[in-house]
C-alpha cells in the first residue's frame, strides 16, 4: 500500500519535539553563510551566485543521470543574470531550459506557484517533446499510469506506483492550495513537506525529480528571504542519492507519519550549507589570485585557461588540452604556457608522466 492511497494521505503527521535541533543548527548555518556573503565585494558575490547556481542546474539534472555541458549552463545562467564573464560559450536549448526553470523559481521565489507556472517549466525541461528516444507528454499533466522501476528489462523492481491519472488534476489543485496558502509552517519544514508531496503525486510524464527540486529550491529561498543562491541542495542530494531514495520510498509506503523524513531532509540542508563554505574558500583564493596578477599582462587565452585551473579543471592541463580548448596551434599553446612559468604562476606537476602536464604554482 502506498501512501497515497490512505484516506487524507497529506495531512502528514510528524513530531515537532524531533526536529528543533536539527532546525536550529540550520537556522544558525543559514545566517551564518548570509552574513559571510553580505560581508563580500559585488564581484564576489556574483562569482559565488554563479558558482553555486551552475553546480545546482548541474547536479539536479545529473541525479537523473544526464550530463549537461558545464560551460553551456554557466554561460546560460550569466546571460541571464546580466552577468559579465570570460570564456562564456554558446547553450543548447536543452540546457537554456533547465536553467530557465531554475532561475525562474528562485529568482521569483516569492510569486505564486501555479498549473500554468508548472506547465511553463514542464515545457522548458523538454522543448522538443521528446525526452531520450520517447515523446511525452509536454505542458501537461500526465494521461498515463506512472511507475518508478529500476532493474534490467525482465527483472524490473517497481519502488513505487503513483496515483491514478485521472486524480491527478484534483492532487495538484490541492498541492498548490496548500503550497500558496499555508504560512503557519517554518519554512524549511514545508520545503521538506512540499517536496514529499510533489514527488509523491509525479504529475508528469518526466522530470517530476528536477521539479520537485525546482520548488525546494523556490521555498529554501524563501526560508532564505533571498534570489541569491549561495548552496546547492541538489548536489547535497546527489551526495547522499542512495539515502535519498531509500527514505522516499519508506516514506511512500508509510503511514504519513514522516518525521524520520524531514529529519533527513533537514541533515541534508545542513551538509549542502556546510559544503558551501569549501566553496566560498576556493572562491575567495581565485580573488586573491586575481588580486595579486592584477597587472599581470596575460592575453585572453591565458585568461579563460587560468579561471578554468581555479575552478578546478578535469584531468590534467597539457599543452594539447591548451591547444585544444583555446583553438590555438600547438606551438602558440606552449609559448603561453612557457609565458606563465616564466612569471611563476604555472609549474610543471611533479607526477611527469607520459606527458608534461602543468598545474599552479599558488
Amino acid at each position: 500500500m502506498y501512501i497515497h492511497q490512505l484516506n487524507n494521505w497529506n495531512d502528514f503527521r510528524y513530531s515537532s519535539e524531533g526536529l528543533v535541533s536539527a532546525l536550529a543548527q540550520v537556522r544558525y548555518m543559514q545566517g551564518r553563510l548570509l552574513g559571510q556573503m553580505q560581508g563580500l565585494g559585488f564581484s564576489l558575490r556574483a562569482e559565488a551566485l554563479l558558482t553555486t547556481l551552475t553546480l545546482d542546474v548541474l547536479k539536479s539534472t545529473e541525479i537523473e543521470g544526464e550530463i549537461l555541458n558545464k560551460e553551456q549552463v554557466r554561460s546560460s545562467i550569466a546571460r541571464r543574470l546580466g552577468l559579465n564573464v570570460s570564456g562564456m560559450v554558446n547553450s543548447t536549448r536543452d540546457v537554456d531550459g533547465v536553467v530557465e526553470m531554475m532561475l525562474d523559481a528562485t529568482q521569483r521565489y516569492n510569486e505564486p506557484l501555479s498549473h500554468e507556472r508548472l506547465f511553463g517549466w514542464h515545457a522548458a525541461l523538454f522543448p522538443t517533446g521528446w525526452s531520450g528516444m520517447y515523446r511525452i507528454e509536454v505542458g501537461k499533466y500526465r494521461t498515463g499510469e506512472m511507475q518508478v522501476v529500476s532493474g534490467a528489462m525482465g527483472k524490473e523492481r517497481v519502488h513505487y506506483e503513483a496515483p491514478k491519472p485521472e486524480i491527478v488534476s484534483d492532487e495538484m489543485e490541492k498541492f498548490l492550495s496548500w503550497f500558496n496558502h499555508e504560512s503557519s509552517l517554518d519554512s524549511v519544514i514545508k520545503a521538506a513537506i512540499a517536496h514529499l508531496w510533489f514527488i509523491t503525486i509525479h504529475p508528469f510524464d518526466d522530470g517530476n525529480g528536477r521539479i520537485a527540486r525546482a520548488i525546494t529550491d523556490m521555498l529554501l529561498a524563501r526560508s532564505d528571504g533571498s534570489s541569491q543562491r549561495f548552496y546547492s541542495m541538489s548536489n547535497q542530494i546527489l551526495n547522499e542519492r542512495k539515502t535519498y531514495y531509500d527514505i522516499l520510498e519508506r516514506t511512500q509506503h508509510g503511514n504519513g507519519e514522516i518525521t524520520d523524513w524531514l529529519l533527513w531532509f533537514i541533515k541534508c540542508l545542513n551538509g549542502a550549507l556546510s559544503s558551501t563554505e569549501i566553496l566560498l574558500g576556493s572562491i575567495l583564493t581565485k580573488a586573491r589570485f586575481w588580486d595579486t596578477h592584477a597587472q599581470t599582462s596575460l592575453n585572453e587565452r591565458q585568461r579563460t585557461m587560468l579561471n578554468k585551473l581555479l575552478d578546478g579543471f578535469d584531468g590534467k592541463l597539457t599543452s594539447g588540452k591548451w591547444a585544444k580548448i583555446t583553438k590555438c596551434s600547438a606551438d602558440t599553446a606552449l609559448n603561453d604556457i612557457k609565458d606563465l612559468m616564466v612569471k611563476d604562476i604555472l609549474c610543471k606537476a611533479e607526477d611527469g608522466g607520459r606527458s608534461t602536464n602543468y598545474v599552479l604554482s599558488i
